[in-house]
């Protein structure tokens, strides 16, 4: 810790650092408690939720490592629910994406800690629910052109007031979702994991004081804000510009243009999306909440990871979306696409322009998308959905990574034993695609190529992006392979929702990353090298 950032507040930097790492523990064990308590595969096994603590005003004091698209987005969930007075003893559950969420599917809980009775915190969890009702089953379909259609849609709402369960919220939400016992079980888990918040936060009163752990939430802000201004300053100013598009909207083919000027100025920076389109028929528009969360992902990347993530990280940082444009919607426009598309290619972008103020900072592009498979009966009895990993971009010194998830999500996959036993599906293949990474001095990432059976009648919904435009080298490097979507073998388009008779197999290949340099300036020598100590440096295809 500096010396700085602990004057003001009376703290020995010794202190500090323990009670930093103390604050990012309860964000820590929230996460853990939610994911032990939830029924669905989606947040038990995949792990798709995020855990955050923040203070009195709304800021955020710590985070969990979980989705980046979560919790860069959190705050403006807080700040929603601070406009509705909340009590010692409240719950507030929402997923409004004009009101503080980022797309249905995706539950926010907030809970005021007030472990005095005073609230000196808030705990948040947020956790993508398996389906919350809408057109399809699993609340992601591909053609949904107004937000009424993908699902049940609650600004901040008192589940909890005064500590007494609002049981008759709780009944309106469970009667307008599929499969009802999952997600009662699964708020249920939400829940327990913001009350382990008060609990951990009164334990910390008890050991330091609380005067001292209030001072360490200025402390431990202060202390991010100078390191990420110092990282900032370094870099050199100046205005960096790039665009990109998507690859149609789910109701046209049309690319979708992002553009972004991004601007280093001393301890600053100001990112701008003038330019981009307006807001689509299609549901690939994304709150701007979802901008500004790509938007910090991509800073903290390209400056130090190592800084401890929380309020004081956001504030150098400006984004500015034009109203009604694609990054800032205005209701009732369609948007679960925006979260989990849309926030992948706003980080392509925003690298871009950045790649000329620190060009060895910024990898080959990534596969660019999270490969959304949703299968669901229309009956409710079952809604499986993943996020498929794919190839990470090469970097300016080693070899991208071989199926991951890239960008704004970081989950697991679902075990294909879990898999299996939970649904009424099959895999049959889940393996690496040879050769898809972009050729470079440093080779890009494999793409996967995962096939799944249904043994029953289902709606399949698939949500995927570079299918057309394949993620692009560097420096020379050449461009990733384009991914691919097939059902029972023959392409259907990127954003696709159909029925399908039991039987139908589902496949989906997705795009590897892009090389990095002249694929003529390999090391031959290092691989050897690698090759000696074990290291894997050539595609190898492995199956499940």
């Amino acid at each position: 810790m500096t010396e700085n950032a602990t004057e003001s507040d009376g703290i020995d930097p010794i202190t500090l650092e323990v009670l930093r790492n103390q604050l990012e523990s309860v964000a820590e064990e929230m996460g853990q408690t939610l994911i032990r308590g939830a029924y669905s595969p989606n947040i038990k096994e995949r792990r798709d939720c995020s855990t955050a603590l923040f203070d009195a005003d709304g800021r955020m004091i710590a985070q969990a490592e979980h989705i980046p698209v979560h919790l860069g987005a959190m705050p403006a969930a807080v700040e929603a629910v601070l406009e509705h007075d909340p009590k010692p003893g409240d719950v507030f559950v929402l997923n409004d994406p004009f009101a503080g969420g980022t797309h249905l599917p995706d539950v926010t809980m907030v809970s005021p800690i007030a472990p005095d009775g005073e609230i000196v915190g808030y705990a948040v969890s947020r956790a993508h629910h398996a389906d919350v009702g809408g057109m399809t089953p699993g609340s992601m379909p591909a053609g949904a052109q107004e937000i009424y259609q993908e699902g049940l849609r609650l600004p901040p709402t008192r589940l909890v007031e005064g500590g007494e369960p609002c049981e008759d919220v709780r009944s309106l939400v469970l009667a307008n979702v599929r499969n009802p016992s999952e997600r009662k079980a699964d708020l249920r888990a939400q829940q327990a994991a913001n009350e382990r918040a008060e609990e951990r936060l009164a334990a910390l009163f008890d050991e330091h004081g609380r005067e001292t752990v209030l001072a360490g939430f200025d402390a431990v802000i202060d202390y991010s804000r100078e390191r990420i201004e110092s990282e900032i300053a370094a870099l050199p100013d100046g205005t960096y510009e790039a665009t990109d598009v998507l690859e149609g909207d789910g109701v046209t083919d049309e690319d979708v243009e992002i553009s972004v000027a991004v601007t280093v100025d001393g301890e600053a920076i100001d990112v701008d999306f003038a330019g981009t389109a307006d807001q689509v028929a299609g549901n690939l528009n994304a709150p701007v909440a979802v901008a500004e969360s790509a938007v910090y992902f991509v800073v903290r990347c390209i400056t130090d990871p190592g800084i401890p993530p929380n309020h004081g990280c956001y504030d150098p940082v400006s984004v500015h979306a034009p109203e009604g444009s694609l990054l800032n919607p205005e209701p009732p426009a369609a948007v679960v696409g925006g979260n989990v598309e849309t926030s992948q290619r706003v980080t392509d972008v925003v690298f871009t322009a950045l790649a000329g103020a620190a060009p060895d900072r910024v990898p080959a592009q990534g596969q660019g998308t999270m490969n959304n498979l949703t299968i669901g009966a229309r009956d409710g009895s079952f809604t499986y959905y993943e996020t498929i990993g794919g190839g990470f971009g090469a970097r300016a010194d080693r070899d991208g990574m071989d199926g991951v998830q890239v960008g704004m999500t970081n989950t697991l996959n679902t075990p294909i034993e879990s898999l299996e036993n939970e649904y009424p599906l099959r895999v049959e293949r889940y393996a690496l695609r040879p050769d898809s990474g972009g050729r470079g001095r440093y080779r890009g990432g494999l793409g996967l190529e995962r096939s799944v059976t249904v043994e029953q009648p289902a709606t399949v919904s698939l949500l995927t992006e570079r299918r057309r435009h394949a993620p692009k080298g560097v420096a020379g490097g050449e461009n990733g392979a384009t991914g691919e979507n097939l059902i029972d073998g023959e392409a259907v388009a990127a954003k696709t929702t159909v029925d399908v008779e039991r039987g139908t197999t589902v496949t989906v290949r997705t795009p590897g990353g892009g090389g990095h340099g002249d694929p003529d300036e390999r090391d031959e020598a290092a691989l050897e090298g690698d090759r000696a100590s074990g290291k894997r440096t050539e595609p190898a295809e492995e199956e499940s």
